[in-house]
């Protein structure tokens, strides 16, 4: 079961973490010590934004002037996913 992230949790990534774009796989990468996680395009775009300032309501907000229908709470089960996979942590 994924864990809840509030809106106004500030979200980081962490230590030893890279996130890069893999030519091979032609898909943005996130490489962490347990694995490679690949992601689409939105999800990279999360990722880019959990710069440890923003809140997840801001990167929900950020994201809603690029996307259409970004949704605060999908972009929170998100980064709960990413708190899980030891990605990103998280204040708040």
């Amino acid at each position: 079961m994924t864990a809840v992230v509030a809106l106004d949790a500030v979200p980081r990534i962490r230590r030893g973490v890279k996130c890069t774009y893999d030519q091979i796989r032609s898909a943005h990468v996130v490489l962490f010590p347990e694995g490679v996680l690949v992601l689409n395009e939105t999800a990279a775009s999360v990722v880019a934004l959990c710069d440890g300032v923003r809140s997840v309501g801001d990167i929900a907000l950020a994201l809603g002037d690029e996307y259409a229908g970004v949704d605060a709470a999908d972009v929170a089960t998100l980064v709960a996913r990413l708190v899980e996979r030891r990605v990103v942590d998280v204040d708040g």
